[in-house]
C-alpha cells in the first residue's frame, strides 16, 4: 500500500515545488519572461484538458483547437463586434459556453463512432472552423486576424498571476476529477469500453460528460488568452500546429496525470524561446528531444519520476 501512495506522493511534492517557484518568480523575473509564462501557462490548460480526455477516456482529440478557437473567437467577437461596453468576464463565460455548446453539438455523434473515426471528427471540425474565419472575416477578422479592443491589464505582473491563479486552479480541478469515482470510470471505459458497459457504467455518458469538462476549460483558457494578447487570429488559436503543440505537451509530460500536461507545455513554449536565436533549427531541435522523450520514455517526464519510484 505504502508502494502504490508513492509516486502519487512524488507528484504532490512536485506539484507544491513548482507552485512555490511559479509564485516567486515575479520577484525577480523580466516582464519579457513573466510574458512568456503567461502564455505558457494558458498553454498548459489546453493541455491539461486534453489530457482529461484522452489520458482517461482514451479518445484521440486530434482538433482541440476547436474548442480553444470557439472559446478565443466568442469572446472577441462579443467584445469587438456585438457588445463592446460589456464586462470582459461576460465575454469569458460566453467563450466558455460557446466552447461547451460546441463541444457538445461535435461530441454527440463523434462519441458514437469508433476506432480513428472520432479523432478524425474532430480534425474536420477544427479545418471547418478555419473555413468560417475566412468566409465571415467581416466578423472574425479573417486571415488578418481580429482585434480586440479590451485587455485584462498592461501590466505584466497582472496578467501572469491571472494566467499563473487560473493554470493552478484548472489544475486542481481537473486532477480532483480524475481522481474522483467518475475519473476511475473513465480510465475503465478508456481502456476496456465494452468490459466497462458489461458491469453497469454508461460510457457514453461519462465520456461526454469528460469532452464538456475538456470544452469547458479550453474555451475558457482561450478567451482569457484572447484578452491577454488583444487579438484573435487562427495562426493563435485555431491552427493545426497549435494543436499539435497542445497534443505534444501533455504526451510529452505524462499522459493521465493532468499535472505533465502543465510541465510539457510549459517546457516547450520555454525551449522553444530558448533556442530562438538558432532560427529554424531550434522548431527541429525541440522537435528531436520531444521525439525522443516520447520514443524512449513514453509515460513522459513524471512517468520516469513514477518508475522511480516504483522500482524504490
Amino acid at each position: 500500500m505504502t508502494m502504490r501512495a508513492t509516486p502519487t506522493s512524488r507528484l504532490f511534492v512536485v506539484s507544491m515545488v513548482l507552485l512555490a517557484a511559479g509564485a516567486i518568480l515575479p520577484t525577480f523575473a523580466s516582464g519579457y519572461v513573466l510574458g512568456l509564462l503567461t502564455v505558457a501557462f494558458y498553454t498548459a490548460v489546453f493541455a491539461m484538458s486534453w489530457d482529461l480526455l484522452f489520458g482517461f477516456a482514451g479518445e484521440v482529440n486530434f482538433g482541440p483547437t476547436f474548442l480553444i478557437g470557439l472559446g478565443a473567437y466568442t469572446a472577441g467577437i462579443l467584445d469587438a463586434r456585438l457588445a463592446p461596453d460589456i464586462p470582459i468576464w461576460v465575454c469569458v463565460v460566453a467563450g466558455a459556453a460557446a466552447a461547451v455548446v460546441g463541444g457538445v453539438l461535435l461530441a454527440l455523434p463523434a462519441l458514437r463512432l469508433r476506432g480513428p473515426f472520432f479523432g478524425l471528427t474532430t480534425l474536420v471540425a477544427v479545418l471547418m472552423l478555419q473555413n468560417f474565419v475566412v468566409v465571415f472575416a467581416s466578423w472574425t477578422g479573417g486571415e488578418i486576424g481580429l482585434s480586440v479592443p479590451d485587455v485584462m491589464s498592461i501590466s505584466a505582473g497582472v496578467n501572469y498571476w491571472i494566467a499563473f491563479g487560473f493554470m493552478a486552479v484548472s489544475g486542481a480541478i481537473l486532477v480532483g476529477l480524475s481522481r474522483s469515482p467518475m475519473g476511475l470510470i473513465l480510465q475503465a471505459s478508456g481502456q476496456d469500453p465494452v468490459q466497462a458497459g458489461a458491469l453497469g457504467f454508461n460510457v457514453a455518458k461519462h465520456k461526454l460528460a469528460a469532452f464538456v469538462v475538456s470544452a469547458f476549460f479550453s474555451g475558457l483558457a482561450g478567451a482569457l488568452m484572447v484578452f491577454y494578447i488583444g487579438t484573435a487570429s487562427v495562426g493563435t488559436f485555431v491552427d493545426l500546429g497549435v494543436g499539435v503543440q497542445v497534443i505534444i505537451a501533455a504526451v510529452l509530460g505524462g499522459r493521465r496525470t493532468v499535472i505533465g500536461a502543465a510541465i510539457g507545455a510549459v517546457f516547450l513554449i520555454g525551449m522553444g524561446e530558448l533556442l530562438r536565436p538558432l532560427g529554424e533549427f531550434a522548431t527541429l531541435l525541440v522537435s528531436v528531444i520531444a521525439l525522443v522523450v516520447i520514443l524512449f520514455f513514453p509515460d513522459g517526464f513524471l512517468g520516469i519520476l513514477r518508475g522511480g519510484a516504483r522500482r524504490g
